[in-house]
């Protein structure tokens, strides 16, 4: 397919136009997708891994978003949930992650049109088109996908869909400890150690950090949210010390900026930044992880630092290197990635974090998202690859371009428009329970 090549080939007398489209994901963004292809007409199933929608935000739902309920309620979504008598949350009030799906996603989940073609505890394993791999050109564009699933229950099955949207997010694929971006050697030995990115340190983790040497790993919001916690935790329990190890000279997606227009995320950094000047967090810049190994109950990082091997030893890890997406899935389908990214080859020059903020991403929709697979779309935050940032109010309009192209309505679906702060809708706590980006 060529860039000219943009217009859906799905017709009413095509084998296709029998078929739902399959959404990846039940998170905000998939469950936006779905209420697009609703007021479009369009029939969809979605295949949710976890055993309730929205699992993964579920998981951080401690945290408190830097976006107030006014950027994080999809236009579509709203207006099936006002019709069903949904009330909008205070719309400059940011929420929490659990607010978030308590008062608008489990409510989506639940419209009578929705909920009947959301199916939980099903994993897909696999896509590709039926009876065809990725080499496989004639009449691929005609053929339906072919979705592999695995049940809860561990039975494996095929599913054929009209077209496919991945919206599966990135948050259960998390990048390396390792600088190199390979699997941290040592891994293994010290598994039972390490924690993933945004723990509930001051509820439901209380007792795996309280009184040990904690190390946290990353430079982004999630990494700095999990410090100010830790830091919260070490006045109320005794032996909690607090260090933040950081590859670079300088985290500089934290830090404070007087330009930031959205005060939580502002506010985020000075609040690092202060605890970093009264010893609250021990800083450890410049520190390039190359392996790991036991020490006892203790865990040891070696590292390259100042041209010289060095060591640092923590009781708990906390990754919080940032996520990547997962492509295995995909190998059989025919995807455009930006070498460095991992995002879709038109989009990846709006986000490269070697270039832009969260502030400079441009709205975009089916254009920047399409890929050689026709029918085939990443959307949501696993479109980013491993940008760093992502808007869900960007994901929205993604998903509405992509529901209108669906539809036949390219002229809807080139029309791609957003408003945002000038330094974009990102997430993070501006009081006491966290924050995530």
């Amino acid at each position: 397919m060529t860039l000219l090549d943009l217009s859906p080939r799905v017709v009413e007398s095509s084998p296709l136009s029998t078929l739902p489209v399959a959404i990846i994901g039940a998170g905000p963004i998939g469950l936006a997708a779905a209420a697009n292809l609703v007021e479009r007409g369009i029939d969809f199933v979605v295949f949710e891994a976890g055993g309730e929608v929205a699992a993964s935000v579920r998981s951080w739902g401690h945290t408190r978003l830097f976006s107030p309920w006014k950027h994080l309620v999809d236009p579509a979504s709203r207006r099936l949930l006002v019709d069903g008598g949904w009330e909008m949350p205070d719309p400059e009030r940011a929420p929490s992650g659990t607010e978030l799906v308590e008062k608008y996603v489990a409510p989506l989940a639940a419209l009578e049109e929705i909920a009947p073609r959301i199916r939980l505890g099903v994993e897909v394993i696999g896509v590709t088109r039926e009876g065809m791999d990725r080499t496989r050109t004639a009449r691929r564009a005609t053929t339906p996908f072919a979705l592999r699933i695995r049940t809860a229950d561990g039975e494996v099955e095929d599913v054929a869909a009209r077209a496919v949207i991945d919206a599966s997010g990135t948050y259960l694929s998390p990048n390396s400890l390792s600088s190199s971006g390979l699997e941290l050697l040592g891994l293994a030995d010290i598994a039972d150690r390490v924690t993933p990115a945004l723990p509930d340190v001051l509820g439901r983790d209380r007792a795996e950090f309280a009184g040990r040497s904690v190390t946290v790993v990353g430079a982004g919001h999630s990494a700095a949210n999990t410090l100010l916690a830790l830091v919260q935790l070490a006045r109320e329990e005794a032996g909690t010390t607090v260090t933040w190890l950081i590859r670079n000279a300088r985290a500089a997606r934290v830090s404070s900026s007087p330009d930031d227009e959205l005060i939580g995320r502002a506010s985020l950094g000075s609040r690092v930044d202060g605890a970093v000047e009264r010893g609250d967090i021990a800083l450890v810049d410049s520190f390039e992880i190359i392996r790991a190994r036991r020490a006892g109950d203790a865990v040891e990082l070696v590292g390259h630092r100042g041209g010289e091997v060095v060591t640092h030893e923590a009781d708990i890890v906390v990754n919080a290197t940032g996520f990547r997406p997962n492509l295995d899935i995909l190998r059989e389908i025919r995807l455009e990635l930006d070498e460095i990214v991992e995002a879709p080859k038109r989009l990846a020059p709006l986000i490269d974090p070697n270039v832009h903020s969260c502030g400079t991403v441009e709205p975009h929709g089916f254009r920047e998202l399409t890929h050689p697979e026709q029918g085939f779309f990443i959307v949501g935050m696993k479109s980013y690859g491993r940008a760093p940032t992502f808007l869900l109010a960007t994901g929205y309009e993604q998903v509405r371009s992509v529901a209108a192209w669906l539809a036949g309505d390219v002229a809807s679906a080139s029309n791609v428009e957003l408003q945002l702060p000038a330094t974009g809708v990102c997430s993070t706590d501006a009081g006491s329970g966290g924050g995530c980006c």
